[in-house]
């Protein structure tokens, strides 16, 4: 399981809605949206883990 770095929801990896790739690692996300909200600043997001 992987942990949506913008809303904080379990998502399993394989079931991902989206995906996106970051500084030589993938993030998995729940929807769409929280992606595109990830990709706008990805910093904002890595800084609360």
């Amino acid at each position: 399981m992987a942990k949506d770095p913008v809303c904080g929801m379990d998502v399993k990896e394989e079931a991902a809605a989206a995906t996106y790739e970051y500084k030589g690692k993938t993030y998995y996300f729940c929807a769409v949206g929280c992606m595109e909200k990830f990709n706008q600043d990805p910093e904002r997001f890595l800084e609360e883990e």
